[in-house]
């Protein structure tokens, strides 16, 4: 005789579906396709799909260890970089709640959203400068702030309790809950406790202690390089966001990251305004401006934001920009010079010359590219790529493609 469920019996518990966690591992396969890690887990990846499934929907899902490394460029930085199926964890969740914070956000804030990247964000900051300056004809300011060791002070408690409140009011599907217990792992796991040291721990030397979850607070502190830390991030910062275009009513503000800028007619007005932000940033976010990163100065000396110098009718690349390329071909240089580069190399070579030319490209930089080019990038790597579409990407060579 069949055993039939009893009026008294708790209903089945809502599971997480099984094509989610494939269509979240094709999406992280994406980016981290040649990785060690990555390479590991394609192997029988249905099989490990459907055991990760099953982990989730029993609630025996434990997060593994991350790899901690330092990386220099744009700026040195900690990286935690999550073991893959974590990672897939990551993309499914931000699946499940990203059209919902798209809601949420506000337009002018640029990180980590789908057609707002650095270029949009620059553009706009542009815009709001030509607009409040009645295009370059009256006086206008721009106040420019940085947030201090912004991801590793961020308060999981506080990030906890906005994230459990929106999935609430927001999220209607009937596996809330376990998305909810996803969230609340994935904040609350402390990556340094178990973790392997990628280089030399003399790497973090040049870090300040303020930007290392090594030093964070109890219970302070996102992991760089987690796919959810940013979108996260973003939603600590909304409170920021909604403070100052709604409660405070300014109209030029824009925000990426931790960057923020505000540009206004009246001088006297942002200075009133800087103390009102600590203010709020403290009280409400625990979080604390930047004391050497607070910029305010007319527009016609122009504001760095997120890699490039806005100008009065010309946005020119960032000297930090110009000088991390010329970094990175002096290093492809140096491989070139020792042995043949391998296939994999020279995809590396492209994708990260490209990345440079590719934000170079939008703005009137084709001396720049071309000098940076042909006067730095050694004989050796022509045998291997060629440029196209008027210096703006290299391409690899068929021969060596292969």
């Amino acid at each position: 005789m069949n055993q039939q469920l009893s009026l008294f019996d708790p209903p089945p518990r809502p599971k997480i579906k099984l094509e989610e966690l494939f269509e979240a591992y094709f999406e992280c396969r994406k980016n981290k396709h040649n990785t060690a890690n990555a390479l590991a887990f394609e192997i029988d990846y249905e099989t490990k799909l459907v055991k990760l499934s099953e982990e989730i929907n029993c609630g025996t899902y434990t997060i593994g260890k991350s790899i901690a490394f330092i990386v220099n460029k744009p700026v040195t930085r900690e990286i935690f970089a999550a073991d893959f199926r974590d990672r897939v964890v990551h993309h499914l969740i931000i699946n499940k709640l990203n059209h919902l914070f798209e809601k949420q956000f506000i337009y002018d804030s640029y990180s980590c959203r789908l057609g707002k990247g650095t270029h949009f964000g620059i553009q706009r900051i542009d815009k709001f400068v030509r607009r409040c300056s009645k295009n370059y004809t009256t006086d206008c300011y721009v106040l420019k702030l940085d947030i201090q060791g912004f991801f590793m002070h961020i308060n999981k408690n506080i990030l906890w309790k906005k994230l459990e409140n929106f999935i609430n009011q927001k999220y209607n599907n009937p596996d809330k809950e376990l998305v909810k217990q996803l969230c609340k792992q994935i904040i609350f796991n402390n990556p340094v406790k178990d973790c392997t040291i990628k280089g030399k721990r003399n790497s973090w030397n040049n870090l300040p202690n303020t930007k290392s979850l090594f030093y964070s607070a109890k219970d302070c502190g996102l992991p760089i390089g987690n796919y959810t830390s940013q979108v996260f991030a973003n939603l600590y910062m909304d409170a920021l966001d909604h403070y100052i275009k709604h409660d405070l009513g300014i109209k030029y503000y824009g925000r990426y990251v931790d960057d923020f800028v505000i540009v206004h007619e009246n001088k006297e007005y942002l200075k009133l305004l800087i103390p009102k932000l600590k203010s709020f940033l403290q009280s409400t976010l625990k979080l604390t401006l930047h004391p050497k990163k607070i910029h305010l100065q007319h527009y016609s000396k122009g504001v760095k934001f997120i890699g490039a110098e806005i100008n009065p009718n010309r946005i020119y690349i960032a000297n930090r920009t110009k000088g991390n390329f010329y970094h990175a071909i002096q290093k492809q240089n140096l491989l070139a010079r020792d042995h043949k580069p391998t296939n994999q190399e020279q995809k590396e070579f492209q994708a990260l010359t490209n990345s440079y030319l590719g934000i170079m490209s939008h703005y009137k930089s084709y001396k720049l590219r071309k000098e940076m080019i042909f006067n730095n990038l050694s004989g050796w790597w022509w045998n291997y790529v060629y440029l196209s579409g008027g210096i703006k990407k290299f391409e690899l060579k068929l021969k060596s493609a292969k």
